[in-house]
Formats: structure tokens, C-alpha cells, sequence
């Protein structure tokens, strides 16, 4: 990664930090709170993240690089494989891991997921997440319970979409992050590209109006991106399904469906780029695309 050089504070903290955990634990939802700015897709539904988002946070004395990732999982298909992959690439190359749970019991997964830590040899922070909606006598022996594992420097309760203890583990994320040189400009927030968030934002609301497999059946790829002065950038996607019957669905009557979905994500995607845009979309059918290897890396998932 590059560095910014000629920074003055000795005690600079910088480093990649990895959010982890299952499907739906709010790991993107911790990452929005983290950078007070909504920058990685959610939903209600269980694994609407399926690339590794990098979002930055800056501050005086640090800079926190955030690695929000797909949930982990026992993989089904090509394209699961390539998430659990992502997530397992994304851990190595972090210098601090996050790991999100809900404050239930233990069960015999998670357990198993707790000794897959053990191979990656930095320090270890268990979030337990949506902390507001149970009692400290419920909570309390949970973090015991975790703590005898020896497995985590830092057991962190939060309540993430409340932003309820994020100042706390900002805290402690900074006491163990490696001193160095910011490694990327102070006013940006990530180095992913626009063309990646739009196709995350037109993702995201099909996950909002589709119900059962549609979503899971679903990506979107940016086919162009015209940005054009005076003028509203043209942007063309499409919306990749498996099967002739979901692209009806996608559709809808009278094309009233995908008119929604066009409608709001048009409106998010100039929120998130600061101007207006002429959103072009189309549908496309690529049967069994989630178990075609050269669709996946095409579509860029690792």
C-alpha cells in the first residue's frame, strides 16, 4: 500500500483492521457507525455483502483502516467459495481482528469458527453486537464465557446501529494498531473505485424490494460510467439473474418494478457521488452465474 510521507506525529497509529463474523451479525452496520457515513450496503437480509469494502477512518493521531467483509459461512457454490475466500485473505492481511457476535449462546459453530483464529497471529477483539437488547445478567456471563477462551485481547459489547460503545473500542483498536505513516490521504474514505459503490447501492435495493432467492440469484455489473460536465453522468448497469422467470420478477409488471428500484437507487447513488446522474437499467440473463468461475472473476469477487 502507498504511504503519505513527511507526517510529523511520532505516535501516529495506522493499520487494516478486519471485521469478521456470520452472516447478519451488523458487521457493515458497525462500519458505517465507525466512519459516521454510510458507506457499505445493508439489508435485513443474511449475506448482502459479498466483496471486501475498505473504509477509512481519520483522526489527529490515527488512521483506522477498516475492512468490513462477507459473512462467514460453509459455502454452497463458486460464488460463497470465493466470499469465505475473501474473508480468509482479508484476516491475513489484517493487523487487528474484529470478530462479531450476537449476544446468544454459543453454539457449537461458533466455537469452531473461534478455533479458526487461532491460525492468524494478530491480536483479537470479540464484538458483541446488539448488546441493547438484552439484560446485563444475560450479557455478563456471555463475556465470561468468551474470556476463558484465551482467544481475545479486548470482548467489546456495542450496540452498532445505536453507535452505543463505539468511542470505547476506538480506543482500544488505537492501543494495539502499529505505529507508521497514514497509508492513504486524509480526505478520502476509501480507495474503492465509484463504479463499485453504485453497483453496491443498486445491489443493495434489490435486496429492499425482492423477496426468497431473487437477491441471492442477482449482482449488478456497471456495463458504463460517463461522466459528463453540465450534464447528468450516464451510467448503464446491469442486472444479472440465473434463471428467464427471475428476470420477469426483476422486471415486474409494466416494468413498474425495476422503475422502483431504478428510482431510489438513483437518488442514493447522487447522494453518495454529490451529482446528478442518468441511471440506464438493464437485465440480463446468465444461467448458474454464481457457479461459473470465469462469471465470478469477471464480476470481480476473489
Amino acid at each position: 500500500m502507498r504511504k503519505i510521507d513527511n507526517h510529523s506525529n511520532s505516535l501516529y497509529r495506522v493499520g487494516y483492521v478486519a471485521i469478521v463474523g456470520r452472516p447478519n451479525v451488523g458487521k457493515s452496520t458497525l462500519m458505517n457507525s465507525l466512519l459516521q457515513q454510510k458507506l457499505a450496503i445493508v439489508s435485513p437480509k443474511p449475506q448482502t455483502t459479498r466483496h471486501r469494502v475498505l473504509g477509512i477512518l481519520n483522526g489527529e493521531d490515527h488512521q483506522i483502516i477498516l475492512l468490513d467483509t462477507p459473512g462467514l459461512m460453509h459455502p454452497k457454490y463458486l460464488l460463497q467459495e470465493a466470499m469465505v475466500k475473501t474473508v480468509q485473505t482479508t484476516m491475513k492481511e489484517a493487523d487487528l481482528i474484529l470478530m462479531m457476535v450476537e449476544p446468544t449462546d454459543c453454539d457449537p459453530d461458533d466455537e469452531k469458527l473461534f478455533h479458526s483464529l487461532k491460525a492468524f497471529p494478530v491480536p483479537k477483539f470479540l464484538i458483541i453486537n446488539k448488546v441493547d437488547m438484552v439484560s446485563k445478567e444475560k450479557l455478563l456471563p456471555l463475556m465470561d464465557h468468551f474470556r476463558v477462551t484465551g482467544l481475545f485481547k479486548e470482548i467489546v459489547p456495542i450496540s452498532a446501529l445505536k453507535a452505543d460503545g463505539l468511542d470505547l473500542l476506538i480506543s482500544l483498536i488505537l492501543n494495539v494498531l502499529p505505529q507508521g505513516e497514514p497509508f492513504y490521504p486524509p480526505d478520502i474514505v476509501s480507495d474503492d473505485p465509484e463504479r463499485f459503490f453504485v453497483s453496491e447501492i443498486i445491489r443493495e435495493q434489490i435486496f429492499h424490494h425482492y423477496g426468497e432467492e431473487i437477491p441471492y440469484a442477482t449482482t449488478v455489473q456497471i456495463e458504463a460510467f460517463e461522466e459528463r460536465p453540465g450534464r447528468k453522468d450516464y451510467i448503464q448497469a446491469s442486472i444479472i439473474v440465473e434463471q428467464n422467470s427471475q428476470k420477469g420478477i426483476i422486471i415486474g409488471k409494466g416494468g413498474q418494478a425495476i422503475k422502483r428500484v431504478g428510482k431510489v437507487a438513483r437518488e442514493n447513488i447522487e447522494q453518495f457521488i454529490g451529482r446528478p446522474v442518468f441511471l440506464d437499467l438493464q437485465v440480463r440473463m446468465k444461467k448458474k452465474w454464481r457457479k461459473d468461475a470465469s462469471m465470478i472473476r469477471k464480476l470481480g469477487y476473489r
